[in-house]
């Protein structure tokens, strides 16, 4: 298991091929989807051919991928997944956080976890100066997360989605944590 990152509950692990179930079971969820897609079922075709080689795939100022498989370290389950990936290829200074967790897995504070893990690891190894992250307005639980991980509020606006999907009319928002400078962010 090529393990990037571990906390005291969560591995991050690279993704392999043979994640393909544990994806179309998270990504046919209605209730993990519900922000994403509005909840419509995804095929094993598009896991294949669409999910996994974008989150198999390596960032060149990074030196490595963009997307981990989260796994609960004492039994091994599948929870989801995480991001830190660069908004450009070539330059690691502004990163993108997000997660997508099971929902049995909601509640617990693993996205809060993964996510404060994340955010050390990008400022301490990977040279991010700044991580952002987006949601809809109205996911309230994934708001509260980015400010559990000390993310702050930064600005609403319009995405453009190409099929509306209820709640995208009241916008999108965005949080951001910079990296404190002259101190090592712990």
């Amino acid at each position: 298991m090529n393990v990037f990152l571990t906390t005291d509950r969560i591995v991050l692990r690279a993704f392999t091929e043979a994640d393909v179930d544990h994806l179309l079971e998270l990504h046919n969820d209605p209730e993990v989807m519900r922000f994403i897609n509005g909840g419509r079922p995804t095929s094993r075709e598009a896991i294949r051919a669409q999910t996994l080689p974008q989150l198999l795939h390596d960032h060149p100022c990074f030196g490595t991928r963009g997307y981990w498989a989260a796994e609960e370290k004492d039994t091994g389950v599948f929870l989801g997944w995480f991001e830190l990936r660069p908004l450009d290829e070539h330059d690691p200074a502004v990163a993108e956080l997000g997660y997508r967790l099971n929902k049995a897995s909601w509640g617990s504070g693993y996205a809060t976890e993964g996510s404060r893990a994340l955010i050390r690891k990008g400022f301490t190894d990977l040279g991010v100066e700044r991580v952002t992250a987006n949601t809809m307005a109205v996911n309230t639980g994934s708001r509260r997360v980015m400010e559990k991980a000390g993310l702050s509020f930064l600005r609403s606006f319009t995405g453009d989605w190409p099929e509306a999907i209820e709640g995208s009319e009241h916008g999108e928002v965005e949080y951001e944590i910079l990296r404190p400078t002259g101190q090592q962010y712990s």
